[in-house]
Formats: structure tokens, sequence, C-alpha cells
């Protein structure tokens, strides 16, 4: 057992030290020898946890999502909160750029265009990973009788891959006014798809206005 806990302690050792580098000199611009450098191990003992240094962006990619995913999971079990609001906070904890710590960092890191592969990478997790959660919670509304359509996955799976590109500042560029513009439409047609009332998921709009905010600030040197 030890000698697996240091094996994996090992790993995570490597992990983090490659998660450090990507950030300051991206994914191209880092080679194994820099992390075996700054790790302090031998090559041998590199290729022994990660095949490749593609091998370790892919790690890091499964850990910050697996991280990201479980949080996310957690809220949409948790029955004492009503459904719109368990949604929002669903859809919140899989706003990678707003949590802590590593995920934070790496989510900030892969959005510079030196680590467009990772930015592809982690787009195509979360098309996979967050549908089957925010279904868990319509599903649950449907039975509540908020909303009404026969395919609560396929639902969600078009509003994730539509927000995760229209609504990432990297894919297309907009102002304001048209941002707000996109965002009316968007929860007007989630409403439709969903077969929820009218104005229901508005609140949603929470969401978008204080992710815009958050950028707007990092873009003009703010907190």
């Amino acid at each position: 057992m030890r000698v697996v806990k240091e094996a994996e302690a090992r790993r995570n050792e490597i992990l983090d030290v490659a998660e450090e580098l990507f950030g300051q000199k991206g994914f191209d611009g880092t080679s194994t020898g820099d992390i075996l450098g700054k790790v302090g191990i031998a090559r041998g003992t590199l290729y022994y946890h990660f095949k490749s240094k593609e091998d370790i962006m892919d790690a890091l990619i499964e850990r910050t999502n697996a991280t990201i995913l479980h949080a996310a999971q957690q809220i949409a079990e948790d029955k004492s909160i009503p459904v719109i609001d368990r949604i929002l906070r669903a859809v919140m904890a899989l706003n990678i750029r707003s949590g802590d710590g590593s995920s934070t960092e790496i989510m900030e890191h892969i959005h510079k265009p030196q680590n467009a592969l990772m930015h592809q990478k982690i787009q195509k997790a979360v098309i996979h990973g967050v549908p089957p959660i925010l279904a868990s919670i319509i599903s649950e509304g449907i039975e509540q009788g908020i909303f009404n359509t026969p395919y609560p996955y396929e639902c969600m799976e078009m509003v994730v891959v539509y927000a995760t590109t229209i609504f990432d500042q990297d894919m297309v560029e907009m102002t304001e006014e048209e941002r707000m513009s996109r965002i009316l439409a968007f929860i007007s047609n989630v409403e439709r798809l969903l077969g929820a009332g009218s104005g229901s998921l508005m609140s949603v709009m929470q969401m978008f206005v204080g992710a815009g905010r958050v950028e707007e600030g990092k873009g003009n040197g703010g907190e």
C-alpha cells in the first residue's frame, strides 16, 4: 500500500508541476525536460507514470473535470434545493472560471491561444459530462410539473453545446448589447425546449451577467 501511495503522490507531483509550467509557458512551450528539471526526477520515472506530454495534459484535464463535475453532481442530488435554483447552482459549479485553486488556474490558462488544444479537450469533456447531470434535475422538474419534454438529456446537450460555444468569449466576439440579446434569446428558447412557463428561467440571467462582469473586470485589470 505504501508503494501505491508513493506512486500516486509522485504522479500528482508531476501533474502539479506540469500545470504550473503549462500556465507559465503554454503547452507547446513546455518540454518534458522542463517538467523533469522542476520535479527533479529521471526521464524513466516520468515515463513510468505518463507516456507523453499529451498524456500529462489529458490527466490534468481529467483531474480538473472530475473535481468540477463532482461538485455539480452533489448539487444536483441535493433534493432540499428547489429545481430551478438547483439548475442555476449546478451550472455555476460547472463554470470552471469562477472556482478556486488549481481548477481555476488551469482553466484560465487553457483559454490562452498557445493552449488551444487543451481548450478543445476540456470543452469536449464538458459536453460529454454536463448534460447527464443537468438532465437528472430536468427529469425531477418534469415529475413536479415544472417542465414538459420527452427529451431531457437531448435538451441539455443542445443547451451545453450552444452555451459553451456562443458564450465562450474566445470563440465568439460580441458587444455587451449583442451578448445580452443572445442571453435573452437563449433563456427564452430553453424555456420552450423544456416546456417551461415563460419567464420561469429568467433567474439564470444572474449566472450570465455575473460571469460577464468577472470577465470584464479581468479585462480591465481588475481582480
